[in-house]
């Protein structure tokens, strides 16, 4: 198909996993610790480096048109967060990062099987395998982490204030493995799953792209003004704090304290722009023009004591579960399993990011054999995660195919792309050809 677009042949290939967060759900970006996997499911571009200034991008899928434009002059439409517009930031990120003047072009075939729009990070995988292609046609070469951090930081382009998880796993994962991925500085620590245990996947075909939507976004902004609010009840440099966890951090205290100081601090009730001002002694234009970023200037109300105590409860999960899985105890699913189902309970009731299909799935699952399970990914659709005892797998798959996919007719394509069995997988990396 490569030479039939462009009548010549690829060079090389790149290829960036998808990823299932198996706890830890919209803390990235207030910067706590989340502990995702690396799935099978992946993006993979052919690429051939040319001599013009242009950049041609062909999709193997027919739904996704083709695009060309001018290396020089890499426009990104935050409006439409159409495929190509992914390819771009991470393009764009590397470019900008080399502070390149007159960048090569390229043909590119980019081909994937993880499902859009699912929470498995299509997009992010997209924007990674990018900027490790750009990469390896301009030659350069960087580590791991300072190309998660660019990815994380160029995938901002397309209008999403998302915390750098997804693009972390994409580059730092291992087979066999799930890792604990920890912000400022960027590192990645092993965590070994329970062996007799599987993680499968169910796509409640709900799709949400998170760009073309401002539910993330307002959530995004919620937790910056429940982390300013918090920091001026406790006589802190409310200005300079941004995310939920400086305000932890600067008063040194533990995840349990931060949630009674919330109870102190906050009410259930929600705030209108006029109290968020009185409390942080502020005018709405001051509010308007240095806090709330363009796309959350219409909102009336933001719920700060839900979203906040999501936050901190739900990174306190995520240091249990790591330490579950090192303890090894014998009831060790089990003890993952709820984690896992607070975690859901928490998105649905606190966070507000479930969805009716989410919350039927989830419920399904958790008859039928499964130990917890959860939405994973920012939500309002996309899939779930359950940890299913291995002795229970195949009956565990029959009965969910039947109880949610026949009855009601749902398929998002391929019947292995909504119901799944997976294992960590393996980073991005470049293929030469032979």
């Amino acid at each position: 198909m490569f030479n039939s677009k462009f009548g010549s042949f690829p060079k090389f290939y790149v290829r960036a996993p998808g990823r299932v967060n198996l706890i830890g759900e919209h803390i990235d970006y207030c910067g706590y610790s989340v502990l995702p996997m690396a799935v099978e499911q992946d993006m993979l571009i052919a690429v051939e480096p040319v001599k013009t200034h242009t950049i041609q991008l062909a999709n193997t899928n027919p739904l996704y048109p083709d695009f060309s434009t001018s290396a020089n002059n890499i426009q990104i439409d935050k409006t439409k967060p159409l495929w190509h517009n992914y390819f771009l930031c991470g393009y764009k990120g590397i470019q900008e990062h080399f502070g390149l003047s007159n960048p090569t072009g390229m043909n590119c075939l980019v081909d994937g099987n993880i499902p859009p729009s699912s929470g498995l990070s299509s997009s992010s995988a997209l924007v990674c395998c990018a900027g490790l292609v750009t990469l390896t046609v301009l030659g350069m070469s960087l580590s791991k982490v300072e190309l998660a951090e660019i990815c994380a930081k160029s995938e901002r382009y397309i209008g999403t204030e998302g915390g750098g998880m997804d693009q972390s796993i994409s580059f730092l994962a291992e087979e066999g493995t799930a890792k604990l991925i920890e912000f400022s500085p960027l590192r990645a620590t092993d965590v070994k799953l329970p062996s007799g245990a599987v993680f499968v996947i169910a796509n409640s075909c709900v799709e949400m792209n998170k760009a073309a939507t401002s539910h993330f976004n307002i959530r995004v902004m919620e937790c910056r003004l429940a982390a300013k609010l918090l920091a001026k009840y406790k006589s802190l440099p409310w200005d300079e704090i941004l995310q939920l966890e400086e305000v932890q951090a600067k008063l040194g205290v533990s995840l349990e304290e931060m949630l009674l100081i919330i109870e102190d601090a906050l009410h259930p009730e929600p705030y209108s722009c006029e109290e968020i001002c009185r409390c942080l002694e502020i005018n709405l234009e001051e509010l308007r023009t240095q806090i709330l970023r363009p796309d959350t200037q219409d909102v009336l109300n933001f719920k700060l004591y839900q979203r906040a105590k999501h936050v901190y409860s739900e990174a306190a999960r995520v240091l249990q579960f790591k330490k579950i899985c090192e303890e090894a105890p014998d009831n060790m699913v089990q003890l993952l399993g709820e984690l896992m189902n607070q975690s859901h309970l928490s998105c649905r009731d606190m966070y507000e990011c479930s969805c009716p299909e989410l919350d039927q799935l989830v419920d399904i699952c958790r008859r039928f054999g499964a130990q917890g399970s959860r939405l994973t990914g920012a939500g309002w659709g996309g899939c779930t995660v359950s940890i299913v005892p291995a002795d229970k797998l195949s009956s565990f798959l029959a009965n969910v195919q039947e109880a949610y996919y026949q009855r009601s007719a749902r398929s998002s394509g391929p019947e292995k792309q909504s119901l799944f069995a997976t294992k960590p997988g393996g980073g991005a990396l470049v293929l030469l050809e032979a």
